[in-house]
């Protein structure tokens, strides 16, 4: 289930909010000009699916979102767990890169069809932590001030949507502010917590 945590920027100590209420996190997103929805979750996705087999079970709300919004890049990737030393340095790189705050002069739009991964939303003065799970497609609006967490050990596929075919560009912002939040592995880690104490 999809988590969303908010903090005052200046005090990741204090927690301002923190639900895994669908229609709570959708409010407090649209807020912000955040568009979140849930699809339902396809079955059957290989181990290491190719862009093309993710985006065949998803083509329907791909599709969709194409039209509404004129996308006109798609794909998916995938993060799969490995033990093997090169695939432990490449998502140890690919972590570092994005955890960087940064904006893009498009809006970044992400659906996992598996995994989970945390964007961190950096907007006025608050901290806005998405815990996205299989099933969620956020939308951040151009140049919205973000990092996202794919975790030490990242396991997911998504779809990326753009408006242009240069891809994912990102404007980094030289801050410290990602290194002062709790990570993925934390966010992941409380919330099986949290759970196991309802």
């Amino acid at each position: 289930m999809t988590l969303l945590t908010v903090w005052p920027d200046n005090d990741p100590g204090t927690v301002l909010l923190r639900t895994e209420d669908g229609a709570e996190i959708q409010s407090e997103l649209k807020r912000l000009g955040v568009r979140f929805e849930r699809w339902e979750v396809v079955d059957g996705l290989p181990p290491t699916p190719t862009s093309e087999e993710v985006l065949a079970a998803y083509r329907d709300n791909v599709d969709r979102v194409i039209e509404a919004e004129g996308y006109v890049l798609v794909d998916a990737m995938h993060m799969t767990p490995s033990d093997d030393q090169e695939w432990r340095e490449n998502a140890a790189a690919a972590r570092k890169k994005f955890l960087a705050e940064h904006t893009h002069d498009d809006d970044e739009d992400r659906f996992f069809a598996r995994g989970s991964g945390v964007f961190y939303l950096h907007v006025g003065d608050r901290v806005y932590a998405v815990l996205c799970e299989a099933g969620d497609l956020l939308s951040v609006p151009a140049n919205t001030t973000h990092w996202f967490d794919m975790g030490t050990r990242p396991d997911y596929v998504s779809v990326r949507f753009f408006h242009d075919d240069d891809g994912w560009v990102g404007n980094f912002t030289g801050s410290p502010i990602a290194s002062l939040f709790p990570d993925y592995d934390t966010l992941a880690a409380s919330r099986g917590v949290q759970r196991a104490q309802d």
